[in-house]
């Protein structure tokens, strides 16, 4: 079995942690003062970096290059965002949400053409 589809659900599972380790306390927690809010988002990303590590190990020792696991990632966040953005933070997507999507998944394509 090929090792893409564990380093792929690694990296979306440690996106979507990111992602809320980075945004949670734009939509109600404005009031909490920075350094809690710091010390939450950092016991969230702890859990990131225990999926992302990983993913980032299997990825290379199946032959990722360290380029393309890192243009994959970029296209998870963008992915797990627009739904964060969407669902949580109530923000519309439009269609420059679209183009820069675009453009990092012609990135992800320019990697992994001809591996």
């Amino acid at each position: 079995m090929t090792r893409t589809m564990p380093t792929i659900l690694l990296l979306l599972a440690s996106n979507i942690f990111m992602t809320v380790a980075w945004y949670w306390h734009l939509k109600g927690g404005m009031t909490k003062p920075l350094v809690a809010v710091v010390a939450i988002s950092w016991g969230i990303a702890l859990f990131e970096y225990c999926l992302a590590v990983p993913a980032n190990r299997i990825g290379y020792a199946s032959g990722w290059s360290a380029g393309q696991l890192k243009v994959a990632q970029e296209a998870i966040a963008l992915v797990v965002f627009g739904v964060f953005m969407v669902t949580v933070l109530g923000e519309p997507l439009h269609w420059r949400h679209a183009a820069a999507f675009g453009c990092i998944m012609a990135a992800v394509g320019f990697l992994f053409v001809g591996r």
